[in-house]
């Protein structure tokens, strides 16, 4: 977050800033983790990540209010504090070149082609298992970060906007396309598994 985001709204006792971090925050701490470790893919980096978050948390208690979504501020602060300390020292490049992928699917190729539905009734149900773990962290980090906050942490359309710091417009063409990526690099795993993959493209192109 910037110092701007973190600018203090209310006064709390030190009592209450324990309280709140203890009731509101701390129960979050596995789904931090597992959003951490999805982002980073190391224990260690995802452990500092955690324990970084947590810090921040606390230093900027007073800029969060008691009773709103405490799970969706965290995600925020872990998201920025991975994208401006963790992300430049990965492998991963600092930006995703989303050009090529952005020309296929808006391209007159993938006009008229139905939208995705969501992943977990979808891909999850039917591709159980490591291949669909690998496939998801084989994807970009920020096309792999929308499939984690929304199909699998559950958030609105609203709130991942608040956490990515994008239009709502921008979470829903990134998802599309994250889902769709994630589809074709399941397709493989699917047919060696006995899948009639057939199909499914016949409607996709239809």
């Amino acid at each position: 977050m910037t110092a701007d985001e973190f600018i203090a709204v209310r006064q709390y006792t030190e009592a209450e800033k324990y309280a709140i971090f203890d009731r509101e925050l701390m129960p979050h701490i596995q789904s931090m983790y597992n959003f951490a470790f999805r982002l980073t893919q190391d224990e260690d980096d995802a452990n500092d990540l955690v324990q970084d978050t947590y810090l921040k948390a606390f230093r900027f208690i007073n800029s969060f209010e008691k009773g709103t979504n405490a799970k969706a501020w965290l995600f925020r602060i872990l998201k920025n504090s991975f994208i401006n300390d963790y992300r430049r020292k990965s492998k991963e490049p600092s930006k995703v070149d989303y050009q090529e992928v952005e020309t296929y699917y808006d391209s007159e190729e993938m006009a008229g082609t139905a939208q995705t539905t969501d992943l977990r009734a979808e891909t999850v149900q039917e591709l159980l298992g490591d291949e669909v773990t690998n496939a998801l962290n084989a994807l970009p980090v920020d096309f792999r970060t929308v499939l984690i906050l929304c199909d699998v942490e559950g958030f609105t359309y609203e709130e991942m906007a608040k956490i990515l710091d994008i239009p709502i417009g921008t979470v829903r063409s990134r998802l599309h396309r994250a889902r769709m990526l994630l589809k074709e690099k399941l397709k493989g795993y699917a047919s060696s598994m006995g899948y009639d993959t057939t199909e499914q493209e016949e409607e996709e192109t239809a």
